[in-house]
């Protein structure tokens, strides 16, 4: 009988081996998710404390947004990666609110921790965690207040809710409105209550101060110039902008071979030859009814030749080159045109329009960066965009309100949100008039 009584005995120590395991695995879970909001948990409110957080490239983030601190934090734990994809999910949704919702789901699990040392079984704390929630959704909905979009003095207050916590809390009068009236511009009715932050464009650039900020209505380029090597045209109205993909400049051959020239006669002859292909590639451009060319950042060297520019220029063309492969996506959307990998594909049906192409300087100093500025959209645009200029300090350091600005409370409800490039005016920049 001595094997049978044993047999019990050894199933009830491994029974008890794997509560134990259990037990110890929660533990350790809801430890990780307190840590993650222990480490935001001084920065909620409006006397919270910014973080100042280096990355691994050595530049510098001051921010007290929870989204934008969990973000650069390098988590490793599935627990506290659910908390920092809570924090996202806030963000999206709300627009503010990343920081409270990390640290009311830590004091949550804190509670949990003392329960589930009291004996209770976990589903039913998870069961009265569903309750509370359904109880606590009804409460909100009897207390929440409709928001009328046409409201914008209602707009702006909520806009200036969520700035209270910032750094830049002292100036939510000017930036509140700001971001109500760039939404506002974009807005479609439509198509309520879809908002893409996507489509907000963020560019920071170090020089004045927050009370400088002010909101242009169109596409701006910053680290883009209008090519002046051929004196150019610096400002066309009724654009048509064409965005290429493709070299302007004389082919070159597949393998690494070499062209002997041992006479002034076939020096002519192949300069003669280059120079009757770029005429042929210019004017194939200009039988579009193209008059404004964007062209892509290329790893080559001479992408864009010096010859190409004087035809181009002679043609009346503008030329913006260096466009970031990562903005292509944005400026198609914004401006309706299709980008084109090569000069047999580039028709006039590719192109997009706006009122005004120009550059124009800002603060006056030498030395200081320009770039062009895209105008409204004529007949073939139906998505706008505006784009509101934002100070701040150097480029090493993120101001904290760039988070905020970029989605409010107040335009949750907004669709068609297509609001960005936020840059110093102190530095030279093309902008782009209002209609």
């Amino acid at each position: 009988m001595a094997p049978p009584a044993s047999a019990p005995k050894a199933k009830g120590g491994e029974t008890l081996n794997r509560n134990e395991k259990s037990a110890d695995i929660r533990h350790r879970n809801i430890v990780a998710a307190i840590g993650v909001a222990d480490s935001v948990r001084t920065s909620l409110g409006p006397k919270g404390m910014d973080k100042m957080i280096q990355d691994g490239k050595g530049g510098t983030i001051i921010t007290n947004d929870g989204a934008t601190i969990l973000k650069q934090m390098s988590v490793v734990h599935p627990t506290a990666k659910m908390l920092v994809e809570l924090s996202k999910a806030q963000d999206i949704e709300a627009g503010d609110g990343t920081t409270s919702v990390v640290v009311l789901a830590g004091s949550l699990l804190n509670v949990c921790q003392t329960l589930l040392d009291k004996g209770i079984h976990p589903q039913v704390i998870s069961e009265a965690f569903l309750a509370s929630a359904a109880k606590a959704k009804e409460i909100l909905k009897g207390m929440a207040k409709k928001v009328d979009l046409a409201d914008r003095d209602s707009l702006i207050d909520n806009a200036a809710t969520s700035l209270s916590s910032k750094v830049v809390a002292q100036s939510s009068d000017m930036l509140a409105p700001l971001a109500v009236d760039a939404v506002m511009k974009v807005y479609d009715p439509a198509r309520p209550g879809e908002v893409d932050l996507n489509d907000i464009r963020v560019v920071k650039k170090g020089g004045a101060t927050v009370e400088d900020t002010e909101l242009v209505d169109g596409l701006v380029f910053v680290n883009q110039r209008v090519a002046k090597g051929a004196s150019g045209p610096t400002r066309v109205e009724n654009a048509k902008v064409g965005l290429i993909q493709f070299c302007l400049s004389p082919p070159k051959t597949n393998l690494e071979n070499n062209i002997e020239i041992r006479d002034y006669q076939a020096m002519d002859r192949l300069l003669r030859e280059e120079r009757q292909l770029m005429i042929k590639m210019v004017k194939q451009i200009q039988k579009t009814g193209c008059n404004v060319l964007l062209v892509q950042k290329s790893i080559l060297r001479d992408a864009l030749s010096d010859l190409a520019l004087d035809l181009l220029a002679k043609a009346k063309i503008m030329v913006i080159k260096d466009i970031e492969r990562d903005d292509i996506e944005f400026i198609s959307r914004a401006l309706l045109c299709e980008p084109v990998s090569s000069l047999e594909l580039f028709s006039a049906e590719k192109l997009g329009s706006c009122g005004v192409v120009r550059e124009e300087e800002a603060g006056g100093g030498e030395g200081e960066d320009e770039g062009p500025a895209v105008g409204p959209g004529a007949e073939r645009s139906s998505r706008r965009s505006t784009h509101a200029k934002l100070p701040g300090p150097p480029d090493a350091v993120s101001p904290p309100s760039l988070d905020t600005l970029k989605s409010p409370p107040a335009v949750s409800d907004c669709q068609s949100l297509h609001a960005g490039l936020l840059m110093s005016p102190l530095l030279n920049h093309p902008v782009f008039p209002e209609d």
